[in-house]
């Protein structure tokens, strides 16, 4: 049998899209319904409403890379998620990583604003 601590460990070092595609491959192969999916479908209203292109209300801003100014984008990280600065620090040495998940979109647009103007690259999914 696999070693179930390694297994573990991997699992809570997964990225947002990694999590996202593990839960598409378990509900499409094996029928697996993750629990976070299903109240999302149960509010979803019934097929009708599944066929019908929902609107995104919550978004993830992805701090892609630096930039020049890396000093300037950890002191902003470290102000916009009250990180420490050791703490902003390595997650701006270990972009591309979320910054902040599951935001309003006008949050998501103001910490992208925020953060190219401090010579980031940002993205917003």
């Amino acid at each position: 049998m696999a070693d179930l601590k390694a297994f573990a460990e991997q699992l809570v070092n997964l990225t947002v899209k990694e999590v996202n595609e593990l839960a598409t491959i378990l509900k499409d192969e094996y029928g697996i319904e993750p629990a976070a999916a299903a109240p999302v479908m149960v509010a979803g209203g019934g097929a009708a409403a599944a066929d019908a292109p929902e609107e995104k209300t919550s978004f993830d801003v992805i701090l892609k890379s630096a930039g020049a100014s890396k000093l300037a984008v950890v002191k902003l990280v470290k102000d916009l998620t009250g990180l420490g600065l050791k703490e902003a620090k390595e997650l701006v040495d270990g972009a591309p990583k979320a910054l902040k998940e599951g935001v309003a979109k006008d949050e998501a647009d103001s910490l992208k604003k925020q953060l190219e103007e401090a010579g980031a690259e940002v993205e917003v999914k």
